[in-house]
């Protein structure tokens, strides 16, 4: 369960947030697997309660027609939800609406590719940072922060190179979370003076 701890720098509380959280009771699950899991046959389903509400197949099929699905499915998950609806720190704002929406896709699909796009990422699991800058936070609100979040989410394997259709992909999927959650951002980026 998310718990709010001290006020960051920023007047933002630090975000403490794990890929195993879940809150069940609250529709908020944890579809992160394991051995056991894979095991018993319960592939697919809430790690803690076993409920099973995403269409994985449909997900799968990364059809950007059907974003709207794959936004409810990942808000099923507690970590996605967090990140959908989680305070954005101001310095991640103030980066957002110097770059402004040109800027940032462009800057989300360099990420994309350095962060998660070879076949073996540098510290694979713990490349993305919670906090920072947007994109930042986008990746983990729509699964495309590590090889296997992208593996348990978009059915990309890991140990090969991401495809340029698999690129354009989570950069769509990152600007419908950044046109969603900074919805005022200007085309081409503002003067913004720094913290």
């Amino acid at each position: 369960m998310f718990v709010q701890h001290a006020m960051g720098p920023d007047g933002c509380p630090p975000i403490r947030v794990k890929c195993t959280d879940a809150d069940c009771a609250h529709d908020l699950h944890c579809f992160l697997e394991n051995k056991k899991m894979i095991r018993e046959g319960k592939k697919d389903g809430c790690r803690y309660c076993g409920v099973r509400p995403v269409d994985w197949a449909r997900v799968h099929q990364r059809n950007f027609d059907d974003v709207a699905y794959t936004i409810r499915s990942l808000n099923q998950e507690f970590i996605r939800y967090h990140f959908w609806h989680v305070a954005i720190d101001q310095r991640a704002i103030n980066h957002a609406r110097r770059k402004g929406r040109v800027g940032i896709r462009e800057a989300a699909e360099h990420r994309l590719r350095k962060s998660v796009g070879s076949e073996h990422p540098f510290r694979d699991g713990r490349q993305t940072p919670f906090e920072g800058n947007i994109i930042y936070y986008a990746q983990h609100a729509t699964a495309t922060c590590c090889r296997n979040c992208i593996y348990e989410w978009h059915n990309v394997p890991k140990g090969r190179t991401l495809t340029e259709e698999e690129i354009r992909y989570f950069t769509n999927l990152v600007k419908v979370y950044i046109n969603c959650r900074l919805p005022d951002l200007t085309e081409t980026g503002e003067y913004v003076p720094h913290l």
